[in-house]
């Protein structure tokens, strides 16, 4: 649970960041790559939570539960940054926020369907 509450406190921190102060690379959908890969780790640390805290979960169960965290956060996410000067709501980002969630919760699938094999 505590890794999955400093990956939200970085988000919130990095969304905090007036417009000017971020100084990410400069090259077309960077911005939406960073939101895919922080989501990614965000949607990681809390599939490893809920597997901690409650083996008995169907992976179906696992998966709705980190898109939907992952998505409301995102929601909350892009509502914040509207607050923030220089930072403006992007349905483009939140799209990118669950694209993370959704490929780790695949790869997730991947490599239990490659475990229970062996």
């Amino acid at each position: 649970m505590v890794p999955m509450i400093v990956v939200m406190g970085t988000i919130f921190f990095l969304s905090h960041q007036t417009g000017d102060s971020i100084d990410l690379p400069s090259f077309p959908g960077m911005d939406k790559l960073a939101h895919l890969t922080i989501y990614a780790i965000l949607a990681l640390s809390i599939i490893v939570a809920h597997c901690r805290e409650s083996r008995g979960n169907s992976p179906v169960r696992v998966i709705v539960t980190t898109i939907t965290i992952c998505l409301i956060f995102g929601i909350s996410d892009e509502y914040h940054q509207s607050f923030i000067p220089g930072r403006f709501v992007s349905l483009g980002d939140l799209i990118a926020d669950v694209s993370g969630a959704l490929l780790i919760c695949f790869a997730w699938l991947m490599y239990k369907r490659i475990r229970s094999r062996s």
